[in-house]
């Protein structure tokens, strides 16, 4: 798909991947980009900088999602792309609350639940539509000490390629961004925090879902690295399990020596 004359909507679009990307297909001719964040002042402001739509929006609120797109629609006609892009970080494993647990999965898999259910019946009904949800590489590999934002990723990337076998036909295109390290508020600072392999820009990110989206392809990778680990992780899993253990026990000492 092409940016040019396109509708879309972003959310956790006040800072980040989100607004580099709004940016960016501005810049290319969109016809308009709504930013929607949780603070609604990063996204008014972030909106204000590029020269779009700034709104507030939790997105684990579904009416509210829904009165997003229906007003989106009347105002500026249907929707061409949904990037569901907002998260966040939990740390902790299985002892984490059940708050934290639950938190993670309203926020990294059913606002992506939402977000279909509003736009895919116009998508549909036109034959031609674009959603992106931004999940992780911890749900294609793990986040050494971060069990609750691994396993809501990992869901989140199984839907993604639900809504791309299921809807497919009917001209409604789907990708999926895992990326490692990036320059923004959430950038891990630890080694086994998924940060192995450098931490990259916001806009350079940016360009990668955009070539995607041209080349509708599924996975969209921040790092090419993490393609060799998960081709090694599914040749030999035990391997990779060893691998992460050690990557674990290290992640510990740096710590503890810090």
């Amino acid at each position: 798909m092409e940016i040019q004359d396109r509708v879309a909507i972003i959310t956790g679009g006040g800072g980040g991947i989100g607004s580099a990307t709004a940016r960016k297909w501005m810049s290319m001719g969109a016809r308009q980009v709504i930013l929607a964040d949780y603070n609604e002042e990063s996204a008014l402001s972030a909106a204000s900088q590029i020269g779009c739509k700034g709104v507030g929006l939790d997105v684990t609120n579904e009416s509210d999602l829904v009165d997003l797109v229906e007003k989106t629609e009347t105002e500026f006609g249907p929707i061409d792309i949904f990037f569901s892009n907002a998260g966040a970080g939990a740390e902790g494993g299985v002892e984490a609350s059940n708050d934290a647990w639950q938190a993670q999965w309203d926020l990294h898999v059913m606002s992506h639940v939402y977000a279909a259910r509003a736009v895919l019946p116009s998508m549909t009904a036109r034959g031609e539509g674009y959603l992106v949800h931004t999940a992780s590489a911890a749900g294609l590999l793990a986040a050494v000490g971060s069990a609750p934002y691994s396993v809501t990723k990992a869901a989140c990337i199984k839907l993604a390629e639900t809504l791309a076998i299921a809807h497919g036909d009917d001209g409604i295109r789907v990708s999926v961004l895992c990326p490692q390290g990036v320059n923004t508020a959430m950038a891990p600072r630890q080694l086994g925090d998924g940060g192995t392999d450098g931490i990259v820009e916001a806009d350079y990110v940016a360009e990668k879902i955009t070539e995607a989206l041209r080349d509708e392809a599924f996975l969209i990778l921040s790092h090419p690295e993490v393609q060799t680990y998960v081709e090694r992780k599914a040749s030999d899993t035990d391997r990779w399990l060893n691998g992460m253990r050690r990557l674990r026990r290290r992640s510990i000492d740096l710590l503890e020596g810090a």
